[in-house]
């Protein structure tokens, strides 16, 4: 995941990737206009993630035992989402202690695959691959058209490697190609949007691995647990501090695996019942100890984006495996989300089954409200000294306040992508709620199936 809207002012950018992804230009070019967004790990769940992502699959069936969806992970979900747009915006670094949400969605994703490797693997992987790739290349169509018409031409960027590199477009099993500065300083976006707008891929790259993986993972994991379980953290400690470095995207894509590789484990854990058997206080001491190491690691490596846990991962991966513990041991599995979250029962419901939409396409959105904020500036009685000084002090705000209503757009425009995916009739909004002679359903439904 990456950053948003900046003008080409500040340094050249960093490689692409989520522990090296570029880094745009330091400010914007009309007055006022807010720093670079954040880097994308990004998260960074979200998702997630998908986020949020590819990690929901509304159309799941329901835990064994257990009939209907489990709102208690959907809502998990969500906030996983909300998470890394936030973060994407405003680029707290602190955010990624606070919530860290790619480990959450790779969790949520692990259990829902492990649940359905019940049935044959090769089905349940087609069956994935058949829900990720269509809102992809819907996403990847849009892309592409707008880099094409900006006048970028893979091949003469880098010969037939940029073009093979489209294939990535199609199906993301490593990093698709994409043009470092495209297009005019003057122009609507800046000189960097193609980089921010292909940020988001590493993750369908790395929840694609995953998926290819999870029947050998869960192989090993039901023979071999707490091997298994926490290898990925032990490869972490080989590859992501720097004791063995892989270069390029393959190393950034095997750091990803291992990364997150315990939380996708994790999801298995939560699946078969294993994180239930353990005792409470036991889970969460440990946990809080893998956090707390975490933590210390961080302290004495901190990045350029200082506390950012995307830029350390050995940091990421221990925090990561230890909230998603807590989180997972705590599971109340709901039926029907409870007291005053019932308010945002329909909403929850709208971003799990429009996960995929929401996270390809929010760090675009993020750009395209820049221009929009830009307009303010235009207004005469806000061309003043005073009126420029307010736009400029409340510009990330206005960004904000504008951002969920562009995304309700794509979910509208392009959402329906994820139904045809999951051959289910296209819907505009799903969010759960029906109409039935004399009265409106909606917790009910919501708690049904997308």
């Amino acid at each position: 995941m990456t950053r948003g809207h900046t003008t080409g002012t500040g340094p050249a950018p960093e490689p692409a990737g989520p522990y090296g992804t570029a880094r745009p230009g330091e400010a914007h070019g009309a007055p006022g206009v807010p720093p670079a967004l954040p880097r994308q790990r990004t998260a960074g769940p979200a998702p997630a993630a998908d986020p949020a992502a590819p990690a929901a699959d509304p159309a799941a069936p329901a835990a064994p035992g257990k009939p209907g969806r489990d709102r208690y992970l959907d809502l998990l979900r969500s906030i996983a989402l909300v998470r890394v747009v936030v973060y994407h915006l405003f680029g707290w670094a602190w955010m990624t202690v606070l919530f860290p949400s790619m480990g959450v969605m790779f969790a949520l994703a692990g259990s829902l695959m492990a649940r359905s490797l019940k049935r044959p693997a090769g089905s349940v992987i087609r069956g994935r691959l058949r829900r990720l790739l269509p809102p992809l290349w819907a996403f990847a169509a849009v892309v592409l058209a707008m880099m094409f018409a900006a006048g970028w031409d893979p091949v003469e960027e880098d010969g037939s490697r940029g073009l093979i590199g489209l294939f990535n477009y199609l199906v993301p099993i490593g990093a698709p190609p994409y043009p470092w500065e495209l297009g005019s300083p003057s122009g609507l976006l800046d000189t960097t949007w193609a980089v921010q707008a292909a940020g988001p891929l590493w993750y369908l790259r790395a929840y694609l691995w995953f998926v290819i993986a999870s029947p050998l993972l869960l192989w090993a994991f039901r023979r071999a647990p707490w091997p298994t379980l926490l290898a990925p953290l032990a490869l972490t400690a080989v590859v992501g501090t720097g004791l063995v470095t892989i270069p390029g995207e393959t190393g950034r894509a095997i750091t990803d695996f291992a990364v997150y590789g315990g939380c996708w484990v994790l999801g298995f854990a939560h699946n078969d019942g294993m994180l239930q058997r353990i005792p409470r206080y036991m889970s969460v001491s440990c946990a809080s100890l893998v956090m707390a190491f975490g933590l210390w690691w961080a302290s004495n490596h901190l990045g350029p984006d200082g506390w950012d846990l995307n830029d350390i991962p050995l940091a990421q991966a221990a925090w990561s495996f230890g909230f998603v513990v807590i989180l997972l041991q705590y599971s109340p599995s709901w039926r029907e989300l409870p007291g005053r979250l019932a308010r945002w029962d329909r909403l929850v419901t709208l971003s799990n089954n429009r996960a995929v939409t929401i996270y390809l396409w929010h760090n675009m959105l993020i750009m395209a409200t820049v221009p929009l904020v830009d307009l303010l500036y235009r207004i005469p009685f806000m061309q003043s000294e005073r009126g420029v000084e307010a736009i400029s002090s409340t510009y990330t705000l206005w960004m904000f306040a504008l951002i969920w209503p562009l995304i309700g757009l794509a979910v509208l425009a392009t959402g329906w992508v994820e139904d045809l995916a999951a051959k289910r009739r296209p819907r505009l909004w799903p969010n759960g709620a029906t109409r039935s002679p004399g009265r409106r359903t909606g917790s009910g439904a919501a708690a049904r199936r997308g």
